[in-house]
C-alpha cells in the first residue's frame, strides 16, 4: 500500500503523489520567537519532524521549510517590555527554540527562514496583489486583503463568506472595506520602534502575519509544493488567508496536501498562554527525561488531541524503559530494514496510513515480546532500526535503563539552563530542585568558578 494523507482540504484520506517525482516539499508554520517555546511547540515540531523522517525512510528527498516569525505585535511589546531591540529578542528566543528542539530529537528543517529576512519578497508579492486588484491602500495607510474578490475563500476551514461576516463590526478607524479583509502591510505608528519598520512604495511599516508564510514559501519551495502544515488553530484563519494571498496571487493551488497536527490539552481543556495552563519544554524536562518525552507525543496520532499528565509522562516512561530492557537483552545487531519481512511491513502499513505512529509502536512492542522470546540479534537490530525512524531508541540501553534518561547532552544542558537562571533570579528552591531531579536521573552536577560541569553517576 502507498502513502496516504489525511487531507485537510479534501477532509480525506489521499494518495499522496510529489508534484516531481521521487522529491517531497514540505512546508510547516513554525514559532512566533517573543517567548520559550511551550508543549503545543513540541508536539508540532515532534509530529511533522517524524513525517519527514518517514518520507526519508520511504525513499523520497525532501525539502523541508520550517519558519520563524521574528516580527509582530507581541514580539515587539515584549522588546519595549524588555528594553531591548527586537534582533536581540528573537535572536535569544531562536536559541531556545533550537535548544528545546534538539534536546527532543527533532532534526534540524533544511531552510528555516526568517521573516524579517524576506520583507522584499513580501512587498513584491503584495505589489502583485495591487496590480490584481486583490489588495487596496486603507485610508490608515494599511494595504489589505479583499476577501471577497477571491473566490473560494473558505474552502480549507469549511467556513462560508455569509457566517463570517455574521456578527462581525468594522472597526471605526482600521480602514477595512469589508471586516473580512486582513492586512498585508501595517503602517507605521510613532509609538513603533525603529527596527520594527521598513521602507516600500506603501510607506514606512512592517508586513501582516500572514504574508510572510506566502512570500518566504514560494521563495524556498515554488509557487506550488506538496505538503503544509502546522497546527489545528493555524487552519483559520491563518492558512487560509494563505490560500487566498498565494493562489490570488499566481493562479494555482499553493499545497495539495495540507495537514493539521491535534491541540495539546490538560485536564481535557486546550493547553494555551491566554489560559495559563501550558508548560514550556523546559519545565517538563526539567521532569522527564527528553526521549521519554518525545515517546509521549509520538505513540499518539498527530491529529488526535494530546491530554497533558505527568500520568501520561510517567507511563510513557515505564512503556519505553520496556523497549530499552529489551535492547539490553539482547545487542541489537546492524541490520538494513527489509520491508518486506513481517513487522516491518506491518509498521510500513501503519506509517502509510496518515503516519499512524499508535499503529507502528504497537508492532515495537510486539518486536520487544519477540526478541525477549528469541533472544535474536536481528529481531533486536530491527527494533532498533524502526524505531530509528521516528527518532526512538537510539541510545545505549544500560545507560538508559540506569538512569531513566538518555543522556543526550543537548537535554542535561537545558537543565542546567534552567538551573542557571534561577541561580541568577535567586530562587535557590527551584535551583535546588532541579538539581535533586537530575541526581536522580543519575546525573551529577559539579559547580566551579568556571561553570556547572555533570557526570554520570557510578551505579
Amino acid at each position: 500500500m502507498s502513502l496516504r494523507i489525511h487531507n485537510t482540504l479534501s477532509r480525506q484520506l489521499d494518495p499522496f503523489t510529489p508534484l516531481e517525482a521521487g522529491h517531497v516539499r514540505m512546508y510547516v508554520c513554525g514559532m512566533t520567537v517573543y517567548d520559550v517555546c511551550h508543549l503545543g511547540h513540541a508536539r508540532s515540531m515532534v509530529a511533522f519532524d517524524v513525517v519527514q523522517r518517514w518520507l526519508k525512510a520511504s525513499g523520497y528527498r525532501v525539502t523541508y521549510v520550517r519558519n520563524v516569525t521574528d516580527i509582530d505585535d507581541k514580539i515587539i511589546r515584549r522588546a519595549l517590555e524588555n528594553k531591548e531591540t527586537i534582533a536581540a529578542l528573537t535572536d535569544r528566543m531562536v536559541a531556545l527554540l533550537h535548544r528545546d528542539a534538539d534536546a527532543l530529537g527533532v532534526q534540524r528543517p533544511d531552510h528555516e527562514p526568517r521573516a524579517t529576512r524576506y520583507v522584499p519578497q513580501m512587498l513584491a508579492l503584495i505589489e502583485r496583489l495591487e496590480q490584481r486588484g486583490l489588495a487596496y491602500r486603507a485610508s490608515n495607510h494599511d494595504v489589505n486583503f479583499a476577501v471577497r474578490k477571491f473566490d473560494g475563500y473558505g474552502k480549507l476551514s469549511g467556513k462560508s463568506l455569509d457566517a463570517l461576516r455574521a456578527g462581525e463590526r468594522v472597526a471605526v478607524d482600521d480602514g477595512k472595506l469589508d471586516p473580512l479583509d486582513f492586512v498585508l502591510w501595517k503602517s507605521a505608528k510613532p509609538s513603533e520602534p525603529e527596527d520594527a519598520k521598513w521602507p516600500s512604495n506603501f510607506g514606512p511599516g512592517r508586513p501582516g502575519w500572514h504574508i510572510e508564510c506566502s512570500a518566504m514559501a514560494c521563495e524556498l519551495l515554488g509557487e506550488s509544493f506538496d505538503i503544509h502544515g502546522g497546527g489545528a488553530d493555524l487552519q483559520f484563519p491563518h492558512h487560509e488567508n494563505e490560500i487566498a494571498q498565494s493562489e490570488g496571487a499566481f493562479g494555482k493551488p499553493l499545497a495539495r496536501y495540507w495537514m493539521h497536527n491535534g491541540f495539546v490539552t490538560r485536564d481535557n481543556e486546550k493547553m494555551s498562554k491566554s489560559l495559563g495552563n501550558f508548560f514550556t519544554i523546559e519545565d517538563i524536562l526539567a521532569r522527564f527525561d527528553a526521549e521519554t518525552t518525545r515517546f509521549f507525543i509520538v505513540r499518539s496520532h498527530y491529529r488526535s488531541a494530546l491530554n497533558y499528565s505527568d500520568a501520561h509522562l510517567d507511563d510513557a516512561r515505564s512503556a519505553l524503559k520496556r523497549l530499552y530492557t529489551a535492547l539490553q537483552l539482547v545487542a541489537p545487531a546492524d541490520v538494513a530494514i527489509d520491508w518486506a519481512e513481517p513487522y516491518a511491513a506491518r509498521f510500513k502499513t501503519a506509517m502509510d496510513e496518515d503516519f499512524g505512529t499508535p499503529e507502528a509502536v504497537a508492532v515495537l512492542f510486539d518486536l520487544a515480546s519477540e526478541v525477549n522470546r528469541t533472544r535474536s540479534t536481528q529481531v533486536a537490530g530491527l527494533l532498533k532500526a524502526l524505531g530509528g525512524t521516528l527518532g526512538l531508541l537510539q541510545a545505549d540501553p544500560q545507560q538508559f535503563l540506569q538512569t531513566g534518561a538518555t543522556l543526550d547532552e543537548a537535554a542535561i544542558a537545558a537543565r542546567i539552563e534552567a538551573r542557571n537562571a534561577a541561580k541568577a533570579a535567586r530562587d535557590f528552591t527551584q535551583a535546588d530542585a532541579i538539581r535533586k531531579e537530575l541526581q536522580a536521573l543519575g546525573i551529577v552536577l559539579k559547580d566551579s568558578p568556571q561553570g556547572t560541569s555533570w557526570e554520570v553517576a557510578q551505579p
